[in-house]
């Protein structure tokens, strides 16, 4: 039986949360370096978005598919990435599809590096998101997953963006694991977005991340970035595993 509640097209309080951060240059920039070094060759972005992080990609100069399971974001992607030469173009995909092997079919085995940033931890069968995802690789292919921590730090803000759960390096590591993904790295990330994620979620009640204080948070990236080095990764807002097919 799926436990997994209805898909509702509406997303307003993501998109308000990710136009907040399409803004937050210093900090897509962190994390399109951060994963960066682990992407190569033919790339599909699994939960695309309105595509901060697409865009870090195709002004690289890389080949990216994009996809989401909403048509408002296939559609928006494809009115911002349209004419671009390194975009191979968008797809609505659901990677819990009941179908997924025979819609997907000219999809699988194609694809040497295959991310999802913050898609995770909105699926129910975490499982087999990750076993689908694998299916897209080819062999020796990447999978890069980034996703909240900490089920501790759970507050309004996941309530109202849908998150079922939050992780850590041992359990998103593990759901690898079970499906046979080789890791080549695990990290935590943004280790001082847990004090503002706990202020402004917990303690202040918001329901959507502030744009202002998204920018001011994206002024200070430098700094943050200095602090994850010098803890060396070892605990953060955002937890990520790369594994290889």
């Amino acid at each position: 039986m799926n436990n997994e509640p209805e898909f509702i097209e509406d997303d307003t309080v993501g998109e308000q949360t990710l136009e907040a951060i399409s803004d937050a240059d210093k900090f897509n920039d962190w994390m399109y370096a951060t994963i960066k070094p682990f992407a190569k060759g033919k790339v599909l972005e699994i939960g695309s978005g309105i595509g901060n992080i697409s865009n870090c990609f195709i002004e690289d100069g890389i080949s990216i598919m994009t996809s989401d399971i909403r048509d408002g974001y296939c559609k928006r992607l494809k009115e911002r990435f349209s004419g671009k030469p390194t975009f191979l173009g968008t797809i609505n995909m659901n990677l819990t599809d009941t179908d997924f092997d025979s819609k997907f079919s000219e999809h699988l085995n194609q694809y040497d590096t295959v991310f999802a940033l913050n898609v995770v931890e909105h699926i129910y069968d975490d499982r087999l998101a990750i076993r689908n995802a694998k299916k897209l690789l080819k062999k020796g292919g990447h999978l890069i997953i980034l996703v909240p921590s900490y089920n501790k730090l759970m507050n309004g803000f996941d309530e109202e963006l849908g998150h079922f759960r939050r992780y850590t390096v041992r359990s998103l590591t593990h759901l690898f694991k079970q499906e046979k993904l080789e890791i080549i790295h695990q990290q935590y990330f943004n280790f001082i977005g847990i004090f503002g994620w706990y202020i402004s979620g917990n303690l202040l009640k918001n329901k959507v991340i502030p744009k202002g204080q998204m920018s001011m948070y994206n002024r200070l990236v430098p700094v943050i970035k200095l602090i994850d080095k010098i803890i060396l990764r070892k605990i953060g807002l955002s937890t990520i595993v790369i594994g290889k097919k």
